[in-house]
């Protein structure tokens, strides 16, 4: 086991011997902390690992603590049964939400968890079936085995269970092909559909999940109160989870909770200490509380659990036992189709960034598209992986008409990429940046990687990554942070990224940017391996050096428009390529 490992079963051991130790008045604060870390955890997954800010928390709280209060008083129901009820009414109203506004994007989206926040929070309190602004009394216990938990030690262990089970599920999601996908989100959505993810769809599952989360923690509230009012489910309480994601750091499980933890205690304390030091009443803890949150996002952005993370090693993962390997794609027959472009066009408003451009790829085949600056074959590039379709004209790949594809459809098709500025995940292994390149060969989803039901599919990525790290020769760093890599072995780990998916068809975007020369030499062997292996490979990039010596064709651009094509010598060769290269010897330097 890791020493984090040990450190968070000495810290679950502590939190559950806690309730028979403590007074009756602290175990109460310790149900109250665990019901706000639960919340706090499924806000975690939403906003600091797939980067979608909700100020609305607390309102889906409130749909679950709502649901089952109106299903034990008005109807008779076993507590129990309204639990799922709960989680089910609110990922119906969450999805409702979620497929409503989460197409938004910058701060429309955490303005519209805003307006939904205080919107359920009214109707909340203007509905009288759910009791007005009064609220609902009478909540029946819950019982266990027959036993009511009507005491505070016992509901309290009752919180934690729930506590340990979110923790574990969230830890189990993070280290799955959905989590990992997730965190692509948080970047935009370019990376995780160009390796086959649909994002608007996993946007509103983790929307969902996160609702989840918070119902089952309105269930644990309402039934420790037994009485409901809208009052612990408004907008102001939703900020405050958000401060205790932000406190403890947004993007760690463990963080959400650590801040759960000392927002909670710290407002305690300060309710009692304040004023007998200032000599009056009132809610200065907010004033202290807020100044704390500045300070935070000032100087540990990330929060404070990445400062506490350093103090405890992480330990080498072990790797997964691989009893599943991933078939292998067929090869397409040697000099068939891969791409055509026909007659290609790209207009943004009044600017044709692309304009009648036609050439094709073959298998077997590398083909360079090259040109000056400005010449349009980022666009060109976009316009093949399905990032900006084309105005006009045709994009066939591997024998499908293309042209309005989806990224996340053509990857499928047996298309990978990588990208001209490096797009990696810093915080992640090399391991599990690779990873991210499988997973369209995967198809565990949300809830089987919630109960750990993915491990022999996780497994085989491993190995399909593993391979691919091996090729690029990063095989002996694969469980460093990608962060910590130079831009050329960067941009080596983008490609063995896209390796994993196992493509016929590998579009690399200047991969020779920031390397040394000696890797662009091991870039080079690399890519007639490739070749040789049966990838076709269209690349772009400005060392010339480079592409003259290794590819099997050139398509030439200039202000967006096809100027040659040929093999490097009839490239060499024109003088229409060397006027736009403006006397640039093609032989030697680079453009």
């Amino acid at each position: 086991m890791t020493p984090r490992l040990i450190l968070a079963l000495v810290a679950a051991g502590v939190a559950l011997a806690l309730p028979a130790l403590l007074p009756v008045f602290q175990v109460t604060l310790l149900t109250n902390v665990a019901i706000a870390a639960l919340t706090v955890v499924g806000l975690v997954l939403l906003t600091g690992v797939a980067g979608l800010t909700s100020f609305g928390q607390a309102a889906f709280m409130g749909v679950g603590a709502y649901t089952t209060a109106v299903l034990t008083t008005a109807y008779g129901w076993n507590p129990w049964l309204t639990l799922p009820a709960g989680m089910v009414v609110t990922a119906g109203v969450a999805a409702l939400l979620g497929l409503a506004t989460l197409r938004m994007q910058g701060h429309y989206l955490p303005l519209a968890t805003i307006a939904w926040g205080i919107s359920l929070y009214y109707v909340f309190g203007n509905s009288p079936a759910l009791g007005g602004f009064t609220g609902l009394r009478g909540i029946p216990p819950v019982s266990v085995f027959g036993l009511d938990l009507t005491d505070p030690r016992r509901f309290a262990y009752l919180a934690l269970v729930f506590l340990v089970l979110g923790i574990v599920a969230a830890q189990f999601l993070l280290s799955s092909r959905v989590g990992r996908a997730m965190r692509a989100l948080r970047s935009g959505t370019v990376v995780a559909e160009a390796f086959g993810a649909n994002t608007f769809a996993l946007r509103v599952q983790v929307f969902v999940l996160s609702a989840v989360f918070a119902s089952a923690a309105g269930w644990l509230y309402a039934h420790q109160q037994r009485f409901v009012n809208p009052t612990p489910f408004g907008l102001n309480v939703g900020i405050e989870y958000l401060f205790m994601a932000v406190l403890g750091g947004a993007g760690y499980v463990w963080g959400g909770v650590a801040g759960a933890v000392l927002i909670t205690a710290l407002r305690e304390v300060l309710q009692n200490v304040l004023p007998t030091l200032l000599g009056t009443g009132g809610n200065y803890e907010v004033i202290v509380l807020g100044s704390i949150i500045i300070l935070v996002l000032q100087f540990a952005r990330r929060g404070l659990w990445p400062l506490a993370e350093r103090l405890v090693p992480a330990g080498t993962p072990k790797l997964l036992a691989r009893a599943l390997t991933f078939p292998h794609r067929p090869d397409p027959l040697p000099g068939s189709l891969i791409l055509k472009v026909q007659d290609a066009v790209k207009q943004f408003g009044g600017l044709k960034a692309v304009s009648d451009v036609s050439f094709d790829v073959k298998a077997g085949e590398i083909v360079g598209l090259i040109g000056p600056n400005g010449a349009g074959k980022s666009t060109m590039f976009n316009l093949v992986t399905g990032v900006n379709p084309a105005t006009r004209g045709n994009v066939t790949l591997l024998g499908r008409d293309a042209t309005r594809l989806p990224a996340r459809t053509i990857h499928r098709l047996g298309v990978a990429r990588t990208f001209q500025h490096v797009r990696l995940f810093p915080e992640l292994s090399l391991l599990e940046n690779a990873m991210m390149g499988g997973y369209a060969r995967g198809k565990a989803g949300i809830v089987a990687s919630l109960l750990h039901l993915e491990r022999r599919e996780e497994a085989a990525l491993q190995g399909a990554a593993l391979k691919q790290l091996e090729r690029v020769g990063l095989r002996d760093r694969a469980f460093d942070q990608a962060g910590n890599l130079a831009l050329g072995q960067q941009r080596l780990l983008e490609i063995a990224r896209a390796l994993t998916a196992d493509p016929a068809f590998l579009l690399l975007d200047e991969p020779a940017a920031g390397l040394r020369y000696g890797e662009k030499a091991e870039l080079s062997a690399l890519l007639r391996r490739l070749r040789d292996e049966g990838v076709t490979v269209l690349i772009v990039e400005h060392d010339m050096d480079l592409v003259m010596n290794l590819v099997d064709r050139l398509v030439v651009m200039n202000g967006g428009q096809e100027l040659a094509q040929g093999n490097p010598q009839q490239v060499r060769d024109n003088p229409a390529v060397r006027e736009a290269y403006l006397g640039v010897d093609l032989e030697e330097g680079a453009a």
